[in-house]
């Protein structure tokens, strides 16, 4: 029977590695001699496998996923470095385990064969999220195989689900399994980063770093997904899927380092186990998700509640729904197009919209648009039943849009932009997470339109009313 020896976090900046980081790495020295302990850790607990949750393998919003590859190879030339390469083999028993029992529960794990990764357009090598990590324990310890993992983007109790499904998994198979949660934490702690500062970025990375200091496994696995979308982060899904895997056991943690040198914060921790655990967070998990969806629909004003009462009435009903009485008479009678955007777990679930109105009033944008989000936005599937009460709406207004000459009249946290080139036009809203930059609003833009950058292309700004 196999037995779960310890588990980790570890971020993967490939800085930390010398021959990348040249030099770079001594600015983030405890985290460096955080990772080289972990390293040392491992190798003293001699499993026969790591498994490792990635945010960058082949990512999906409605499922898991997971190499079913025999040999798994990766290397950094991503990162000028392509003589850094490894080989690792991986543990084909666990993985079916894992997969069989996933299905068992009725979790979506895409199994990433050669020809699934054909069909998606992925290399199938092994990402960063991996490599990282595992170059810190090869140094020590190089008997293991290896499961990659990449997380779903998925609610909180799906993926605290999935953990206890893999832990499930691990206790029925053969060997001992050491699990690393890979993931940098916020991305937005200094402007000098790879994204502006935000005030949540600080915010998020000291609240999951407490809980994790107190091996608080719900707090953990119910850590609100809000704050975690404003500080740009990439590991507390990893996290999250950890929580679960680790439910089982009575456990305790010690924080190795925290910092955060290069604007991205970084932690690194052990998880130890103590003994067995009959406790079952589940249903906490699942609570603190309802309270927050209620807390949410308490603050809706009428603009995201028509938003959200449309797509609802037309999933169940299949029909538009009628304009409802008692609206103001800024929705009933003033004309302004509209985007509606729909969220699920902190991912962009669908949007659309149109730049000049079509409707006699707001109102009847908003009705018509969030139907057109939540059902025909190309990038998504249909949005089911199932999905609406984990759904979360916004609503932009849209001003009238002004010509500007260059890209020096934008502000992408004030201005959104349009392009155009003939028939060819691309739209990007303003004040979007992840878009920090002119140049990176511009590029969007262009991208949706089908614009190249040499072209010779129009652009106007526009600003806009947001309700959420």
């Amino acid at each position: 029977m196999g037995k779960l020896l310890s588990a980790y976090l570890s971020p993967h900046p490939p800085v930390l590695i010398r021959e990348i980081g040249q030099g770079q790495e001594e600015l983030a020295a405890d985290t460096l001699a955080a990772m080289e302990e972990i390293g040392r850790d491992i190798g003293r607990r001699k499993p026969l496998t790591m498994i490792v949750i990635t945010p960058h393998g082949p990512l999906f919003s409605d499922a898991h996923s997971v190499s079913m590859e025999e040999n798994l190879k990766g290397d950094f030339g991503a990162f000028g470095h392509s003589e850094l390469s490894y080989s690792f083999q991986n543990n084909l028993d666990l993985t079916y385990g894992i997969v069989k029992n996933a299905l068992e529960e009725g979790i979506t794990l895409a199994q990433m064969t050669r020809e699934m990764n054909k069909r998606y357009g992925v290399d199938g090598k092994l990402d960063h999220g991996v490599l990282v990590p595992l170059h810190f324990v090869d140094k020590y310890y190089g008997d293991f195989k290896v499961i990659p993992i990449t997380y779903g983007l998925l609610s909180p109790g799906e993926l605290h689900q999935f953990g206890k499904v893999i832990d499930k998994s691990i206790r029925y198979a053969d060997g001992d399994v050491c699990v690393i949660a890979s993931g940098d934490l916020s991305h937005k702690l200094k402007d000098s980063g790879p994204y502006s500062y935000a005030k949540e970025g600080p915010e998020f990375d000291k609240k999951i770093m407490s809980a994790i200091d107190d091996a608080n496994l719900i707090d953990i696995a119910g850590f609100p997904m809000d704050l975690a979308e404003k500080a740009g982060e990439c590991g507390l899904r990893s996290l999250m899927i950890l929580s679960g895997i680790l439910s089982g056991y009575n456990i305790s943690s010690t924080v190795l380092s925290y910092e955060g040198p290069f604007g991205v914060g970084y932690g690194t921790a052990i998880f130890n186990i103590e003994g067995e655990s009959d406790k079952d967070i589940a249903a906490e998990i699942s609570r603190i998700e309802k309270e927050t969806v209620e807390k949410r629909r308490a603050t809706e004003d009428e603009f995201v509640r028509l938003a959200r009462r449309s797509l609802e009435h037309y999933v169940k009903t299949g029909e538009y729904m009628e304009m409802p009485e008692g609206l103001s008479d800024e929705l009933t009678s003033e004309k302004y197009p509209v985007f509606v955007s729909i969220k699920k777990n902190g991912s962009l679930r669908g949007c659309i919209g149109a730049t000049e109105s079509t409707k006699d009033n707001i109102a009847q944008e908003i009705i018509y648009y969030s139907v057109q989000a939540g059902t025909r936005d190309p990038r998504f599937d249909t949005v089911i039943e199932d999905e609406l009460p984990s759904l979360v709406y916004s609503v932009d207004v849209l001003m009238k849009p002004e010509a500007v000459e260059d890209a020096s009249g934008l502000d992408p946290s004030t201005f959104g932009v349009i392009v155009k080139k003939g028939y060819r036009r691309g739209l990007l809203l303003p004040n979007l997470e992840g878009v920090d930059t002119v140049e990176e609003q511009l590029r969007i833009a262009l991208n949706k339109a089908g614009i190249d950058s040499d072209e010779d292309y129009s652009i106007e700004r526009f600003k806009v009313v947001r309700h959420h």
